[in-house]
């Protein structure tokens, strides 16, 4: 399985150095910053509102196994019950009703080492999208709203 910096890495436009300074960033630091602005608005909102029906099969498919594997490998206590809680929250970020605040919120009782052993695997459930511009537009949205939550779980254990 990928590594969670490489994740980053090859779905993204951000260097394995600057990986490690982003990640140690403080969460208000990073969500201010030029570097996440131009991450998100890099993404072709327009192809991901296109694509919402194949996302949200994939994601129908892809996260029961997903969410078994983190209720039952991880040991991650609150595991939605149904894909619709991910699918509707993708849509809602794609279609600017979400915030990434609310995303790090719902996120925070999950264990740093859980949230970051799942980022690869949950980047990955797009692998099977046939269309490779497709593909590669949903892995890098997913893994920009992941890199949040990361830098969140950084945060917050140091605070600990």
């Amino acid at each position: 399985m990928t590594s969670l910096s490489s994740t980053f890495s090859q779905h993204l436009d951000i260097a394995s150095t600057q990986l490690e300074t982003i990640l140690s960033q403080p969460l208000d630091e990073f969500l201010d910053s030029p570097k996440l602005k131009q991450e998100l608005d890099s993404l072709d909102i327009n192809l991901l509102k296109e694509t919402l029906p194949t996302a949200g099969a994939v994601l129908a498919k892809e996260l029961p196994p997903f969410y078994n594997w983190l209720k039952n490998e991880l040991a991650v206590k609150r595991v939605p019950d149904s894909p619709d809680h991910t699918t509707k929250w993708v849509i809602g970020f794609v279609n600017n009703q979400k915030s990434l605040t609310n995303l790090v919120e719902l996120h925070r009782p999950v264990p740093r080492a859980a949230l970051e052993a799942s980022v690869p695997r949950l980047v990955e459930t797009f692998a099977e999208v046939k269309d490779q511009h497709i593909r590669e537009e949903w892995q890098k949205a997913v893994a920009a709203l992941c890199l949040v939550l990361v830098v969140a779980a950084r945060e917050q254990d140091r605070l600990i």
